[in-house]
């Protein structure tokens, strides 16, 4: 389903874009496909929330080890970035920064549950990888960035005002309903697996928009494979380092850290190049998308192939 998804986002963006008939209605169309992906990843959220207990939201120690990497690898490339003069060799360093600060996409859970993860230290983690997130973006944005009228308030009023409705929202619809409506919230629980749906459907326009993004971001062939390479990497890199952090506590957390660490929210991604920083390191998050969903396909593969195995072997 998700190499479908990839294919479907990329070519309906290029059939609405190339197409003379169609060609009218593509800015209507992009709005609603950004408009949507909030409460796609609203009811993801709701989803996970509603199958778990407040008291399952424990903080590990691979937790802390997670943050400190991103905040480490932020905060370097921040100040790399902050002594550069402005030309493509910034813009890379710009965008492997984005990589590494960006928060883990709601969909890291519906993953590392098929994979045979754990939910509850997926989702804890979202949480802290956003309020991380919130913290250091507007504290160390004006360093790469410098603009008269920013301040850390600002900055920060205006990336909460992002995130935490889509975390806090969900999570107090799903746990009222868990404490007011037992029965109904029983019900739900039949449709977590709804949430890996959800997922393909907001993935198609996730890489619709980041179609959309790299081809009018006017960067050149090169510069775009540049920017591709530096994507390419810190995707693998973020994997591999979760897993090696994970693998420590065990199977099923290392499936967790692997995707906690390396499956970025690449909407906020796209909105945070563009709106802070080189307007063109938006493309990173668009290429992100797709490297990322790559990956999560290939394990999903693997993991199905694994279990097919083991069938037989019985």
């Amino acid at each position: 389903m998700l190499p479908l998804a990839i294919i479907t986002g990329i070519s309906l963006y290029l059939l609405i874009r190339f197409l003379p008939v169609l060609d009218a209605i593509e800015p209507g169309f992009s709005k609603f496909a950004e408009n949507i992906q909030p409460t796609l990843v609203a009811l993801i959220l709701f989803l996970q929330f509603n199958r778990i207990s407040p008291h399952d939201l424990r903080i590990h120690r691979w937790h802390f080890r997670l943050l400190l990497v991103q905040a480490v690898l932020f905060a370097v490339f921040a100040l790399i970035a902050s002594r550069m003069p402005f030309g493509e060799p910034r813009i890379l360093v710009e965008s492997a920064t984005l990589c590494f600060i960006c928060p883990t996409a709601a969909a890291a859970g519906v993953i590392t549950l098929k994979l045979g993860g754990n939910l509850t230290t997926s989702v804890t983690y979202l949480v802290l990888a956003n309020c991380l997130a919130s913290v250091m973006i507007p504290l160390l944005i004006p360093v790469i960035n410098p603009t008269e009228g920013m301040s850390f308030g600002r900055n920060f009023i205006s990336i909460s005002g992002r995130v935490f409705p889509l975390l806090i929202l969900p999570l107090m619809a799903a746990w009222t309903i868990r404490y007011t409506m037992r029965k109904v919230q029983i019900l739900l629980m039949r449709y977590t697996h709804w949430a890996f749906y959800i997922w393909g459907l907001s993935l198609t326009f996730a890489l619709y928009l980041a179609t959309r993004a790299l081809l009018n971001s006017g960067v050149s062939v090169f510069a775009a494979g540049m920017i591709g390479l530096v994507a390419l990497f810190c995707t693998l890199f973020q994997f591999f380092v979760g897993r090696k952090v994970g693998k420590p506590f065990g199977r099923a957390e290392c499936i967790t850290a692997g995707h906690a660490l390396g499956q970025k929210n690449t909407g906020f991604f796209i909105w945070l190049g563009y709106s802070f920083l080189t307007p063109v390191t938006s493309v990173a998050g668009g290429l992100y998308s797709i490297f990322q969903n790559l990956v999560n396909s290939w394990e999903l593969y693997e993991h199905r192939v694994h279990q097919e195995r083991e069938k037989k072997e019985k």
